[in-house]
């Protein structure tokens, strides 16, 4: 695909997160606020679909690995420990000719001298530090004593946390704990829609072994979390491992990947697997003088451990979903006639409404009283949508266009009026295919079920 060809797609996608309740701008009656997006009705179960799935293959389906949910505010002496507080910093650059205030990798080089990205000006002030921690404050007085910041990570709070969940859960090396909550990060420049934003969820593991493990359980991380997105639908030839180079990664790491997918605005990362050594353990039992080491019964020895840590962005795998989704295809509409059809090709897993549920016609209450009871068979084991308004064909379109892999329709058949044989059978209508079958409204349950997983 060609640069104007992917920008087109991606306004496309934008427009349709908008107009179809996927994704709004936070405060938008006011202006909007940069960096920061509101989830509607269909974008909230789409992500609450990955994170119940991230959950459940992280968590409910291993033994060796715990969940626990921390605080979004902790005491300000966590992040001078871990570092956050002196060396949480992007260099900052404001352009003198359009004001723009830019990161200092944003600029172009050409020749040899930096330029504006946006207007290409070279009267640039020098780069300065900025911290992209959120500051606030806790109590009653706002002075020095009482400063504390927004959490740019979840992670800290599990290594805070520790020797506590080591203790209740009674887990031996190696383990983990997960996590999935916000995070804020006062970035410079938000861009590319929800890719970049200063308010962002997180869905963390923090994996403790020992020393000699780390590489090992560094490369079995990478590739359960490669398997992990190919399970939700992103196809692995778009998923690239990136390994960071020494001189990129994090002083106190021994090996990161990043696994980057390609959205239409370019490769970007979805993940980071790093391998953190004992780093911050080693911190926290410095700066709080409190032991956080581990106890090996078998050999009797006590030792820090270290940690390998696969953090994944939710908001961006939930935009890489969409991206991924997306498609046009053509369809026939009511007269036969080809039209172009939007479908978002979600995985049934993570589609937001897993089946529809049509009478032919609204007007015809025997129809409508089977769609309901149906809805109602359906409804505990599964998201479903009921919809009576406007011609079939419109009410497929609908649901393609926010990804609903399944539609059921309640005809005359179903009520037993054409074919005896028929009656209690309904067709099931598939997203991809478009193609219809017949099948009793005793099957649906199980049928569903099984192709949804």
């Amino acid at each position: 695909m060609n640069k104007s060809s992917d920008t087109q797609r991606m306004e496309k996608i934008v427009s349709l997160c908008k107009r179809r309740g996927f994704i709004f701008q936070s405060s938008e009656i006011y202006g909007g606020l940069n960096g920061c997006w509101d989830y509607g009705p269909l974008g909230v179960e789409l992500k609450r679909n990955l994170k119940n799935y991230w959950w459940r293959v992280m968590v409910h389906e291993r033994d060796d690995v715990v969940g626990m949910d921390g605080s979004i505010l902790m005491n300000r002496a966590v992040w001078k420990a871990s570092g956050h507080e002196d060396t949480f910093t992007d260099p900052m650059v404001d352009c003198r000719s359009c004001k723009a205030r830019l990161r200092a990798d944003q600029l172009i080089d050409k020749k040899g001298v930096k330029q504006c990205p946006n207007c290409g000006g070279k009267d640039l002030t020098a780069p300065r530090a900025f911290n992209l921690m959120f500051k606030t404050f806790v109590g009653a007085t706002e002075d020095e004593s009482s400063v504390t910041y927004l959490r740019p990570e979840t992670a800290q709070s599990i290594f805070v946390q520790f020797k506590n969940v080591l203790e209740v859960s009674r887990k031996k090396l190696p383990f983990g704990i997960a996590q999935i909550g916000k995070a804020f990060r006062n970035e410079i420049n938000p861009r590319n829609f929800t890719f970049r934003s200063r308010e962002f969820e997180q869905m963390e593991l923090e994996y403790f072994c020992r020393a000699d493990e780390g590489m090992k359980w560094l490369d079995y991380w990478l590739e359960e979390r490669l398997k992990f997105y190919e399970n939700i639908g992103i196809p692995r030839e778009k998923l690239h491992a990136h390994e960071i180079p020494d001189e990129e990664r994090a002083f106190y790491s021994k090996g990161t990947y990043d696994i980057e997918f390609d959205f239409p605005f370019g490769r970007q990362e979805l993940e980071g697997v790093a391998y953190r050594t004992d780093y911050d353990l080693q911190q926290h039992i410095k700066a709080s003088g409190k032991p956080l080491d581990y106890f090996d019964e078998e050999t009797k020895q006590r030792f820090v451990p270290h940690v390998v840590e696969p953090s994944a962005g939710v908001d961006r795998t939930v935009l890489a979903l969409i991206c991924e989704a997306y498609d046009e295809d053509t369809a026939p509409d009511e007269k036969g006639k080809l039209e172009t059809r939007i479908v978002l090709r979600f995985h049934p897993r993570m589609a937001p409404i897993k089946c529809a549920v049509f009478p032919l016609l609204k007007n015809k209450e025997p129809l409508i009283a089977k769609a309901k009871e149906i809805v109602n068979l359906l409804r505990p084991h599964m998201n479903v949508f009921y919809d009576e308004t406007g011609a079939i064909g419109r009410r497929y379109r609908r649901q393609d266009e926010i990804g609903t892999p399944f539609a059921v329709t309640v005809d005359f058949e179903t009520l037993g009026e054409k074919d005896p044989a028929l009656r209690d059978t309904v067709t099931l209508r598939d997203r991809d295919s478009m193609k219809q079958e017949r099948l009793k409204i005793s099957e649906l349950i199980q049928l569903l079920s099984s192709r949804i997983a």
